[in-house]
């Protein structure tokens, strides 16, 4: 059972949309710069998107968790924490350590990659306007955490392993406890979520376990 009622979440979602208009705007942008740079290759690229992802993650642990989701459910000062820790994460192996290198590429995990960046993007507003939740009433990307997580795994899937095992912990634990949510609040185009953290880890260890058997 959830602390609240779908109504109320719903209603959350408007109040936190109507609160940070046009931040929305910003964030589709940021996310076409960053699906730009896995074309355009300027020297800063890999950290670019790095930096573009834990912007997201932080505004989304600070801005969604703290701020807003805090009002229906006391959990999300626990979720904030993990949002900043994930963006904390991602600064310091990407930005830091310089070690998140992205790049467009054929097998199994690109393939899957690229589906999930779009969805997260394109499809998922989409699904929700066509489900009934259309804007305000609705996560919107890059600024709520399941598009935001279904985006990261789409990179962690585009990044040349080997991809360091502490970036995929929090957007795993995150895509079990929002996809578990998404199914009893009623939104399908969360219902991916539950599935992205399920496929896109094991595809990123396996990347990471054949580099280690090539070497």
């Amino acid at each position: 059972m959830l602390p609240f009622t779908r109504d109320q979440f719903l209603a959350n979602l408007v109040s936190y949309n109507e609160g940070i208009w046009p931040v929305q705007v910003a964030a589709f942008a940021l996310g076409l710069l960053a699906m730009a740079l896995l074309f355009w290759r300027p020297r800063m690229a890999d950290r670019l998107i790095t930096g573009i992802l834990a912007i997201m993650w932080l505004w989304t642990g600070v801005a969604y968790h703290w701020f807003h989701f805090t009002q229906i459910n006391r959990a999300a000062l626990i979720f904030g924490v993990l949002f900043v820790a994930q963006g904390a994460i991602l600064a310091y192996v990407g930005l830091v350590r310089n070690q998140l290198r992205f790049g467009l590429s054929f097998g199994p995990a690109a393939i899957v990659g690229i589906g999930f960046v779009a969805y997260a993007a394109v499809l998922y507003p989409l699904l929700g306007i066509w489900t009934g939740h259309a804007y305000p009433e609705m996560p919107v990307f890059g600024v709520t955490p399941c598009p935001v997580t279904i985006f990261t795994f789409g990179f962690f899937l585009l990044a040349k392993p080997p991809v360091s095992r502490w970036v995929l912990a929090i957007p795993f634990i995150w895509s079990l406890i929002g996809g578990g949510a998404a199914f009893l609040l009623g939104v399908p185009q969360d219902w991916l979520l539950l599935v992205s953290g399920v496929v896109a880890v094991p595809l990123v260890v396996a990347c990471r376990s054949n580099l280690n058997v090539k070497a």
